[in-house]
């Protein structure tokens, strides 16, 4: 049993614990935990839809997440001490961890584009040129590669690299989840579409009052001919699962993202989309308690996908931070961000930690278009948050293309078919993600 309760972790915590069961045990290690701390334990198995209302997640102290087999407790530290210290308790209770506060990973100011201009592509010419003559008769000179431009009159050019472009594919069917700010459920680029939305915020409704989940669904999720050019959504036939499990402060807990995660594998969801966390340390190991859920919901055919994190700061020379929570346990894919040279992003996190924390894929981050809340939209900003809905969308797209795949199996598809690039694994992942 691993555990946090000298509550030397680094990240924002709410004073609540994470208490994994061991699963074939949840409803004995719950009893025993409910006596041990003095407190009443609700079960999802005595819900309705078997998951936690906004409100019954705020008025419950103790919650189980039964099929995840995890609770999370109001509890003394020394309370539970007491409960992991019995040998008969110990065999059920997995891990105890500290509850965390996590956020909508916040978009990153990046410069504007540069402008190709006439001037520059001649002096790039006379640069070449230049150092060829300087080379020694029969020496070869390999000159740098030309830049990438994108013409997106039509499509962003997120959805130009990763080929979704010129695909056959709509994510017709695909149940896709993405659990964040919620969703302008009246934005006419979403009208007459299949919409499952529901809030796990108490107080507030799954309609987006933030900004940062409309965008990430209009990227994994959006129109093939929205109101205005360019296009920007990928599954555009996929159906849409809207989880506001952060508030419209872009704010939340790990209980409200175990719910939204339970929400998703109960609706059938292939594909989750997480573009939120909260930064990790150098050193510092993954959630076991997430990690459980992650796994468990793969083995129910939910993949899990999550940005890796907006903490580096590589343009001031400083190295990269760690990939965030929960994007780091190893059964959730954890997205890097790419510009549109196809370079790693200067604040995208990276596979440093030697205890999990690999980046899997890579995704276009920087200027993205997407959807916005009315009035305004349509939005560009920055962000792993950004990279992540793109591999959601592709994911979608796979999905339909291998209608019998498992969660394991679309995995190994998105990494199998991703588009190798000169750059380390640690930054980018087995490369750029594609659509089939």
């Amino acid at each position: 049993m691993s555990g946090e309760l000298d509550g030397s972790s680094p990240q924002e915590t709410t004073g609540r614990y994470l208490v994994l069961f061991e699963q074939s045990a949840v409803k004995a290690g719950a009893k025993a935990l409910a006596k041990a701390a003095g407190v009443k334990v609700s079960s999802t198995a005595d819900t309705e839809a078997g998951v936690f209302s906004a409100e019954q997640l705020e008025q419950n102290e103790s919650v189980l997440f039964e099929e995840l087999g995890v609770a999370v407790v109001t509890a003394e530290p020394d309370q539970l001490q007491a409960l992991s210290a019995s040998d008969e308790d110990q065999a059920n209770i997995l891990a105890i961890e500290e509850e965390r506060v996590v956020y909508a990973l916040a978009a990153v100011e990046v410069p504007p584009a540069s402008t190709l201009s006439a001037d520059y592509l001649r002096g790039y010419r006379d640069a070449v040129l230049s150092l060829t003559a300087t080379m020694e008769p029969g020496s070869a000179v390999m000159a740098p590669a030309a830049p990438l431009t994108w013409d997106e009159t039509q499509a962003t050019w997120g959805l130009q690299a990763t080929k979704v472009i010129g695909s056959a594919r709509t994510g017709k069917g695909v149940r896709v989840a993405v659990l964040d700010t919620g969703l302008d459920l009246k934005h006419p680029d979403f009208a007459r579409r299949s919409i499952t939305s529901e809030s796990f915020i108490a107080g507030q409704e799954a309609q987006d009052g933030h900004g940062h989940g409309t965008h990430c669904i209009g990227t994994a999720l959006g129109a093939l001919h929205p109101g205005t050019l360019p296009r920007y959504g990928i599954a555009y036939a996929g159906r849409i699962f809207a989880g506001k499990v952060l508030s419209n402060q872009g704010s939340g807990a790990d209980a409200g993202i175990l719910n939204g995660i339970q929400w998703a594998v109960k609706n059938k969801c292939r594909v989750v989309s997480m573009s939120l966390g909260a930064a990790a340390s150098p050193g510092q190991s993954f959630s076991a308690v997430f990690e459980s859920a992650a796994s468990r919901a793969m083995a129910a055919g939910t993949l899990i996908i999550a940005a890796a994190g907006n903490d580096s700061r590589r343009s001031a020379g400083l190295p990269p931070r760690p990939v965030s929570h929960p994007a780091n346990c190893p059964s959730i894919m954890a997205v890097a961000a790419l510009d549109d040279q196809l370079r790693v992003a200067s604040f995208s996190n990276a596979g440093v930690n030697p205890k999990g924390g690999q980046v899997d894929i890579a995704g276009p981050g920087v200027r993205v278009l997407s959807s916005w809340p009315r009035p305004t939209l349509y939005n560009t900003i920055n962000g792993t948050s950004m990279a992540t809905p793109h591999v959601a969308g592709c994911a979608a797209l796979h999905a339909e293309a291998n209608p019998k795949a498992t969660a394991a199996e679309l995995w190994a598809i998105l990494t199998r078919t991703a588009q190798r690039l000169p750059l380390l694994a640690s930054d980018v992942g087995s490369g750029l993600v594609q659509a089939p």
